[in-house]
């Protein structure tokens, strides 16, 4: 159960044993998502917000929150929420100007430390975040002025010190960024296809799927590899952030490197994974780019990556086990060069190669391009509305079954509305081939 938040005006001085306030930023439609992450990760009072979710623990939860969250983007430690009253008479940019100078900045940095201010404003008070940006600067420039005669310097790119204000209607949130660089940024991408999805938004895809590695995984337009690489990962409990060089935390002045050494060298939650993940893309350039990024992860053993067109494959079950392949993939929206036709083309070949070749997987399908969707020609047994940058897209599942519906409802009578259960995959599992007009999709053996 998602417990209440109970906010403090100011953060009590963090160390290991105290528990204080935390708030772990995402992208939207992750929020439940993340939610279940921080519950797992032995988060307390838990509430979901927009784009965000609110939590206490104490410090080796913010490392572990930075180190194995899968959907968040930053996690950031409030030091100072405040509301603007309806009947002050200062001005907004002034009295905004006043609390940020209020807080006491030697307790989070010295005169030697290199700042930058990201902000993010949902005010009809406070209309402009550079701005709020601006006038933040000037109030920790004119507190360590009257302090020692001396201003800090702003740095743009890898800061010892990172703020976050957050405005939303008359409420500032004034934080500490203990991530830095977006969470979203593993450190894996070496290599680049043209608009990859990120990699939070693959995971939480993954996550809401059901996904734990209990079957085979295919994702037939994989591009740079992203959603099967989340797959791995999340298969083998492998921690995001591992291949991150840093994360902002490391550089505050209560650092501990000794509890950072402990978490982030644990490995024993790390899971065998037993079955096998399938990316293929129509683009060789696609396959080389994914290639690059699959040996960076580390998770190539898990991974078979191959240019082929989805039409083309056919995985054939050999066994009555409810344990059935999770098929994922992002197909192209159109947005850029395409035209609508050329989609709606696509879209029904698809449904079509799923109808046909696919009968007993369960698929998962994010598209912008609503029109194109329906060009599937199939009835998706759960929407659920997601944001990919900046395109609000469906994402789809569709639950592939031989024969007629009625037939494929009375054999899963009591399933619920989800169909097949995911966390029920169990039994043995079945042989499954990747073919291609007859061509066996072969395994490489593991060295």
């Amino acid at each position: 159960m998602l417990m209440s938040f109970f906010c403090c005006t100011f953060a009590l001085a963090m160390d290991t044993e105290k528990c204080f306030d935390m708030l772990a930023k995402t992208f939207k439609g992750l929020e439940e998502v993340l939610a279940k992450e921080l519950i797992e990760l032995g988060a307390d009072e838990v509430q979901m917000e927009r784009r965000a979710v609110r939590f206490r623990g104490d410090k080796a939860l913010l490392y572990r929150a930075n180190l194995c969250l899968r959907t968040a983007s930053r996690v950031l430690v409030p030091i100072v929420v405040v509301n603007r009253k309806p009947k002050d008479k200062s001005k907004p940019d002034d009295w905004l100007y006043e609390q940020a100078k209020k807080i006491d900045w030697s307790q989070y940095m010295t005169i030697d430390t290199t700042f930058s201010i990201d902000a993010t404003v949902y005010s009809e008070t406070f209309r402009n975040s550079r701005f709020v940006t601006y006038r933040v600067k000037d109030a920790i420039a004119d507190y360590w002025t009257e302090k020692v005669n001396k201003r800090p310097n702003v740095k743009i790119t890898d800061p010892d010190l990172y703020i976050n204000v957050h405005i939303a209607n008359e409420q500032v949130t004034i934080s500490l960024d203990s991530s830095g660089e977006s969470l979203h940024k593993r450190g894996y991408r070496v290599a680049n296809t043209e608009a990859p999805i990120n990699e939070a938004l693959a995971a939480g895809m993954l996550l809401m799927a059901g996904w734990k590695g209990q079957t085979d995984f295919y994702d037939p337009m994989c591009g740079s590899g992203t959603l099967p690489i989340e797959a791995a990962l999340i298969a083998r409990n492998i921690a995001p952030g591992i291949f991150r060089k840093s994360f902002a935390f490391e550089k505050w002045a209560d650092f501990e490197a000794d509890l950072w050494s402990d978490i982030y060298n644990d490995d024993s939650q790390e899971r065998d994974f037993k079955h096998k993940i399938y990316g293929s893309d129509t683009a060789f350039y696609a396959i080389q780019q994914a290639q690059k990024n699959v040996k960076a992860a580390g998770v190539a053993r898990d991974i078979e990556l191959r240019q082929i067109r989805f039409e083309e494959l056919s995985p054939v079950v050999h066994s009555t086990s409810s344990l059935s392949p999770l098929i994922m993939m992002n197909p192209p929206y159109g947005e850029r060069l395409a035209s609508n036709k050329d989609m709606e083309v696509l879209y029904g070949k698809i449904g079509t190669a799923l109808k046909h070749n696919w009968a007993g997987a369960t698929a998962w399908i994010i598209s912008s391009n609503e029109d194109a969707m329906k060009c599937i020609g199939l009835k998706p047994s759960k929407k659920i509305r997601l944001l990919n940058g900046e395109l609000d897209c469906q994402f789809n599942r569709y639950d592939l079954f031989a024969g007629k519906r009625d037939d494929w409802a009375a054999s899963h009578k009591g399933e619920g509305a989800k169909g097949r259960r995911d966390e029920d995959h169990k039994g043995e599992r079945p042989k499954v081939s990747f073919k291609a007009k007859g061509e066996n999709f072969g395994r490489n053996k593991r060295k």
